[in-house]
């Protein structure tokens, strides 16, 4: 579904603050993968994705997507492979309009529109249905503004409409690092429900080294711009976080006090 060949990104080229942040990165994400990438600040894990999904253009290598070369596409035109949520709860959504008219707009993306009524009685009761699943209680309030939404039930509702149209790729760029323990919680376990029901190829970057070894079927460590490490299948399922930092003490030949120098 995904494949990454020698992608390289540099910013700032050619000048005094010129910073090598992708060094020659291959990676292959087979149908219905979920891959989380741990890795210190700095490493390359959300320039990754953000090369993946065209917000800049890469200086080398290819990206492939379902078998459809998007290297040179720009990031509209890669928004009909792709669903995305970011770390910033209100980045997801338009704050001044309806849950429902959000909804719609993610329902419609990448397909062509015409003048017609802007969404139907069918589309609302669909849209009651698949928010009844979060379980917040938003299927009653389609017509609330989103901007009355907490931070939580914003990045839920994000969630959903990345979802929606079962992208070939969902990326989840720390997409719970700026909600509080609990409702994080709540996040993830929607996460883990969505990807696993729709059987969706998913990329996730986390800080969290216990959400990188429970969730998904491989892992994948950055350093430097490059993947160091990587697990999958019972070997994953087997990691604990003492395991992890030593590879990464094996894989980076640095030596860490806490976890708290990995994940920054």
């Amino acid at each position: 579904m995904l494949t990454l060949k020698g992608i390289k990104k540099t910013f700032n080229k050619g000048t005094v603050t010129e910073k090598p942040a992708l060094l020659g990165v291959d990676l292959h994400l087979d149908r219905g993968d979920f891959v989380t990438v741990i890795g210190g600040n700095g490493a390359g894990k959300s320039t990754m994705l953000n090369s993946i999904a065209g917000v800049f253009p890469v200086d080398a290598g290819t990206i492939t997507l379902d078998g459809t070369d998007v290297t040179r596409l720009s990031e509209p035109q890669r928004a009909r492979y792709l669903g995305r949520v970011f770390q910033d709860p209100m980045r997801g959504t338009a704050a001044d309009m309806q849950i429902e008219e959000n909804l719609a707009l993610a329902a419609r993306r990448g397909k062509r529109r015409g003048l017609r009524v802007c969404i139907t009685r069918e589309e609302r009761e669909e849209y009651r249905e698949k928010l009844a699943i979060l379980g917040l209680g938003l299927e009653t309030r389609l017509a609330d503004k989103v901007g009355l939404l907490s931070g939580g039930q914003r990045q839920a509702l994000t969630l959903l409409m990345a979802s929606l149209n079962s992208p070939d790729l969902l990326l989840l760029d720390e997409h719970t690092a700026a909600l509080d323990p609990k409702t994080a919680a709540k996040v993830l376990e929607l996460t883990q429900k969505i990807v696993t029901e729709n059987g969706l190829t998913t990329l996730m970057v986390t800080h969290n080294m216990h959400d990188a070894i429970r969730l998904g079927n491989r892992l994948i460590m950055m350093s430097d711009g490059k993947i160091i490490y990587e697990v999958s299948g019972e070997e994953k399922a087997k990691l604990h976080r003492a395991d992890l930092m030593a590879k990464f003490e094996e894989a980076a030949g640095a030596e860490l006090a806490s976890d708290r120098m990995l994940l920054g």
